[in-house]
C-alpha cells in the first residue's frame, strides 16, 4: 500500500513542480481510496516543503499583490474549513472529496480568461482555505485565478499561497486537537517521494506542454473523484 501511495506522491510532486497545481488532486483521491485517516493532515505537511522549495525556485516571478490578498481571503477560509471537518463524518468527508474534486477539476478546465483583480483573489483565497483545510484539495481556485499567467508566475504564486495556507491550517488543525501521530508518522515516510518528485519537476518544469498537461491532471481528477464517490456511495 504504501508503494503505490509513494508512487503516488512522487507523480504528484512531479505534476505540481512541473505545471504548479495537481498534487492534491492526485494524491487526495488515492489517500481517500486506500487510507482515508491520512486525509488532509499528511497531505497537508507534504505540501509544505514542496510548496516552499517550489516558491523559491522561481521566486524572481512571485505575484506579490496577489498572493497577499489570497492570504487574507486563504486565512478567513482555513476557520471555514475547520468548522466542516467538524461537522461531518468521515462517510460525507469521502463524499465532499470526491465531489469537490470532479466540480473543481471541471470548473477548473472551462474557466474562461480573465485579468484578476483584488476581489477575485480574495474569493479564491477564501474557497481555497475551507476546502484545503477540509479535504487537503486547494489548487482549482487557485488555478482558476491564474491559470492564464506565465508558466514561472503561476507555479511560484501558487507555491506560495499554497506554503503560507497550509501552515495556517495546520496551526488551526493542532488548535482544534484534530494532528495526531497516525497522520504524522506516515506523511514522514512518505517525504523522500516528495524529494524524488520535486527534484525530477526541476529538470523538466521548462520543457513539459504545460496546458496539454494540465488537461490530463484535471482528466485523471475527474475520474480519481467519481471513483471515491462510487466506492462511498457504495458502502
Amino acid at each position: 500500500m504504501y508503494l503505490i501511495l509513494g508512487v503516488a506522491v512522487v507523480v504528484a510532486a512531479f505534476v505540481q513542480g512541473s505545471v504548479g497545481v495537481g498534487f492534491a488532486l492526485i494524491v487526495a483521491p488515492v489517500f481517500g481510496l486506500l487510507v482515508p485517516s491520512l486525509l488532509p493532515v499528511s497531505l497537508l505537511i507534504l505540501m509544505v516543503p514542496l510548496n516552499v522549495y517550489l516558491s523559491w525556485r522561481e521566486r524572481p516571478s512571485v505575484d506579490s499583490n496577489g498572493a497577499l490578498w489570497i492570504t487574507v481571503g486563504r486565512t478567513v477560509g482555513a476557520i471555514g474549513g475547520v468548522w466542516v471537518l467538524s461537522r461531518i463524518s468521515p462517510h460525507d468527508l469521502n463524499l465532499l472529496i470526491g465531489a469537490s474534486t470532479v466540480l473543481a477539476a471541471t470548473v477548473t478546465l472551462c474557466a474562461p480568461s480573465f485579468a484578476p483583480g483584488r476581489n477575485a483573489f480574495m474569493v479564491a483565497g477564501a474557497v481555497t482555505g475551507v476546502t484545503e483545510t477540509a479535504t487537503g484539495i486547494g489548487g482549482p481556485a487557485l488555478a482558476m485565478v491564474f491559470q492564464h499567467y506565465r508558466a514561472p508566475a503561476l507555479r511560484s504564486t501558487i507555491a506560495l499561497c499554497f506554503a503560507i495556507g497550509e501552515i495556517v491550517s495546520l496551526g488551526m488543525l493542532c488548535f482544534t486537537g484534530r494532528i495526531h501521530g497516525d497522520a504524522i508518522l506516515p506523511a514522514f515516510a512518505l517525504a523522500p517521494a516528495v524529494v524524488v518528485g520535486a527534484w525530477a519537476s526541476r529538470l523538466a518544469h521548462r520543457r513539459v506542454d504545460g496546458p496539454a498537461l494540465r488537461v490530463a491532471v484535471m482528466a485523471f481528477a475527474i475520474v480519481s473523484g467519481a471513483l471515491i464517490l462510487f466506492q462511498t456511495l457504495h458502502h
